[in-house]
């Protein structure tokens, strides 16, 4: 009875601290790099595209962040799914105990879902986590996914990226599987086996925090999912609700930023057919090298919006980029605020300057970096990662196009020889009727999100039931790695005072 008793009052403890952590509305807003513009408009990452700019980012350091923990590695069966004789890969997790009560006293494990990237740089950036450990008396661990950083099967990127037969085992499954796999032998080896787990993870993360919850709820009592996009498969939310959501972050800061870089699309397209206007093109927007086509330019100018309306915050970040507080808003003065014999192309460069080159310390742009290590999304996109994308002629500043599954399919079978299954996330972990799904089969999940972030259009926005919690920020971004200091309105609502990047 005492350990049901504490399991309980865990759980009810994490709504409550979750609760104190969500602001009520402020005022900020909040696989390969060569493949086709097909590719790189369908296949939306977490974040989105691949980093242009490799001078602007900081490589990961384990001090950088002030943050304490060991790095170890576990040996991970490649394929949790069959029985053939398969070589095993070290999978890389850190792990801080600082805080930890430990395994007689019950301490709580709280478990970071790996996304699409190295684990370090989400460590480091989920200061929520570090900050209730303490409260909570938590062991923190940080299992990185398969096929990312370190945690590379066949020994390098190189050979696990070779082919369709050697990246077949980078699914969604068989990451959770590692984690089920992982956790386990972690608290058998710590003689853990009554302590309770609580799974925490944001946007691709967060996902798999709310799937490992109802694929194994004997492993994990709760989890916290934010901007976690479960939805964001087949017809279950309108395919224009990430670009319509991105385009509304710009407009409610200036109509008339919005319509500039509505209209810089086309102005793009005439100047790249100009003689040298790829050369010219290239000199207007500070490349290193000569554009190949317009999409390139136009796929870097879509990756920084999106990129920018996720990290609205309403405070100077460096999670993505270094970047001012209200970064929109500070995008869009330099966009309207340019002298008035300014082209439209001058204005979108010194915009879009605010999140490639903030700091002023860039001579010139490269195009396809991927420091954070982000590669492999765009083979998940290809197999079972399907999350229609479309751009509406009347609300998106993005030029307009609808999805296209035929196209998409196509793009993939020439990138990797292989074809996508649309179908399969719905089918293997749901997503339609989700409130009857979740009602009857799961308990203990927080959706949280912020409405300025475009993934929040493919979560869940509401209740459910009284475990299946939906906490909404009206005017925030994604609200998993805040740092809140809070006090309680006579409304019942929560309010900010102090809000700091984590």
């Amino acid at each position: 009875m005492a350990n049901h008793f504490r399991l309980l009052l865990i759980i009810t403890l994490l709504f409550i601290i979750v609760f104190s952590t969500i602001s009520s509305p402020s005022n900020g807003s909040p696989l390969s790099s060569s493949s086709s513009s097909v590719l790189s408009k369908r296949l939306p990452r977490f974040p989105r595209h691949t980093f242009k700019n490799p001078t602007r980012i900081q490589r990961f350091r384990g001090d950088g962040s002030g943050y304490k923990y060991e790095t170890k590695f576990f040996s991970q069966q490649l394929d949790h799914f069959s029985f053939a004789d398969l070589p095993k890969f070290s999978q890389r997790y850190l792990i801080n105990s600082d805080h930890w009560l430990g395994a007689s006293a019950l301490g709580p494990i709280f478990l970071y879902c790996g996304n699409e990237g190295d684990i370090e740089w989400f460590a480091t950036n989920s200061g929520f986590l570090w900050e209730i450990a303490p409260k909570f008396g938590a062991l923190l661990v940080f299992p990185e996914h398969r096929y990312y950083g370190e945690s590379m099967p066949y020994g390098s990127r190189e050979e696990a990226y070779k082919n369709a037969t050697t990246l077949s085992y980078l699914t969604t499954e068989q990451a959770l599987a590692d984690f089920a796999v992982f956790v386990t032998d972690l608290k058998r080896n710590l003689s853990a086996e009554a302590c309770p787990v609580v799974l925490f993870g944001g946007s691709y993360g967060g996902m798999l925090a709310a799937w490992m919850r109802l694929k194994y709820p004997h492993i994990a009592i709760g989890a916290l999912a934010s901007s976690a996009p479960i939805l964001q498969f087949e017809d279950i939310v309108p395919p224009e609700t990430f670009y319509d959501i991105v385009s509304n972050d710009f407009m409610r800061e200036s109509s008339s930023c919005f319509n500039t870089i509505k209209n810089s699309w086309d102005a793009i397209i005439a100047e790249g057919q100009k003689e040298n206007g790829l050369q010219q093109l290239a000199k207007t927007f500070h490349f290193c090298r000569v554009l190949n086509s317009t999409d390139d330019l136009s796929d870097w100018l879509d990756s920084a919006y999106s990129y920018l309306a996720m990290v609205n915050y309403p405070y100077p970040a460096n999670f993505m980029m270094p970047l001012p507080g209200h970064p929109i808003k500070e995008v869009c003065r330099k966009i309207d605020g340019a002298s008035s014999d300014a082209s439209i192309l001058d204005r979108i460069f010194a915009g879009i300057s605010v999140y490639y080159n903030y700091t002023g310390d860039v001579d010139c742009f490269e195009l396809d970096d991927d420091p954070h290590g982000l590669d492999g999304w765009n083979w998940q996109a290809c197999t079972e990662m399907v999350m229609p994308m479309s751009s509406s002629e009347e609300n998106s500043m993005f030029p307009a196009y609808a999805f296209n599954y035929s196209s998409y399919k196509d793009e993939c079978w020439n990138t990797f020889r292989v074809n996508p299954r649309p179908r399969w996330v719905t089918t293997e972990l749901g997503g339609h009727d989700i409130e009857t799904t979740l009602k009857s089969f799961g308990s203990n999940i927080i959706f949280s999100n912020g409405l300025l972030d475009p993934w929040s259009g493919g979560s869940v926005l509401k209740n459910l039931s009284n475990t299946i919690v939906a906490l909404v920020t009206q005017e925030g971004n994604i609200i998993w790695i805040y740092d809140l200091q809070l006090q309680k309105t006579q409304s019942g609502l929560w309010s900010s005072e102090k809000p700091r990047y984590g």
